[in-house]
């Protein structure tokens, strides 16, 4: 069953659907995407890494998911083929992906969609969900096995671009050529806040060379303070339980006597009054 009688054609997202497949049905030296035989709201696509780039010579292929409120809401894309900006069979996050719908504009297209993920490939990746941080030399390597690299539906992606000029990408719009600007100008400042970043540290880290010196001596001053304050402690507590020790040995010494004398006295009572009876009876 064909395209056209599987569905609506009424409908605007099938209408915008069709209309771009065939103007895409050719493709460009940078990019080619197409649906899939029995289904509209799902296409493959490859697009050529960005020259000047550590992807230049490579072939990048993946999945466009298309929601039916399309193109009022953004599309998916995954990436299949390892690249080392991107991973692999998992939705990244651009902002003409589905994971920023509020940056989404209606009149963008599946090929604005592919323009922007080349211009994002160099950027910094920033942690953002589906972002890998390979080396440079490990995306050189990547590129060079993409060339290789076969999609189990489409076959081949290195051969599914086309070469010269009869094969040369449409001008870009103007708000197509703004808005891959704009990425450039974010991929700039990401790289001048980072370098910002990596300076202050630096001169943080010489900051605390030069005081590390002063910061030794005082550490060695506040140990010894600490020592000397526990010490402090220490002998005051031997002091304290001197005294106290010294307070009971002297109440003993008082109850001994106290005992002591009473006890004479008993003696001397006893002793008196057997006196008494013996020579005065």
């Amino acid at each position: 069953m064909s395209l056209e009688t599987k569905y609506n054609l009424k409908s605007p997202g099938v209408k915008r659907l069709m209309r771009e497949a065939k103007e895409l049905a050719n493709a460009t030296e940078e990019y080619y995407a197409c649906p899939l035989d029995d289904n509209l709201f799902e296409w493959h696509f490859t697009v050529r890494g960005p020259s000047g780039t550590e992807f230049e010579s490579g072939f990048y292929h993946g999945r466009i998911l298309l929601p039916s409120q399309y193109p009022m809401q953004p599309p998916n894309i995954i990436l299949l083929t390892p690249n080392g900006r991107f991973e692999i069979n998992k939705k990244i996050c651009l902002s003409i992906s589905g994971h920023h719908p509020e940056s989404w504009q209606p009149s963008w297209s599946i090929r604005t969609a592919l323009l922007a993920l080349i211009a994002f490939m160099p950027t910094q990746a920033q942690g953002t969900i589906g972002s890998l941080e390979y080396t440079a030399e490990e995306r050189q390597v990547l590129a060079k096995k993409s060339r290789n690299w076969e999609c189990s539906i489409c076959g081949k992606i290195s051969d599914q671009l086309g070469n010269g000029e009869n094969n040369a990408s449409p001008m870009l719009t103007q708000e197509e050529s703004s808005m891959i600007q704009n990425i450039a100008l974010k991929a700039e400042e990401e790289v001048n806040r980072k370098e910002v970043i990596e300076s202050k540290t630096m001169a943080h880290d010489s900051s605390n060379g030069l005081n590390q010196h002063e910061h030794e001596i005082r550490q060695r001053i506040n140990s010894d303070q600490a020592r000397f304050a526990e010490n402090n402690t220490e002998s005051n507590n031997e002091q304290s339980m001197t005294d106290q020790l010294l307070q009971e040995s002297i109440k003993k010494s008082r109850r001994d006597k106290f005992w002591k004398t009473v006890t004479w006295i008993i003696i001397l009572t006893i002793v008196v009054l057997v006196i008494r009876r013996v020579f005065f009876l």
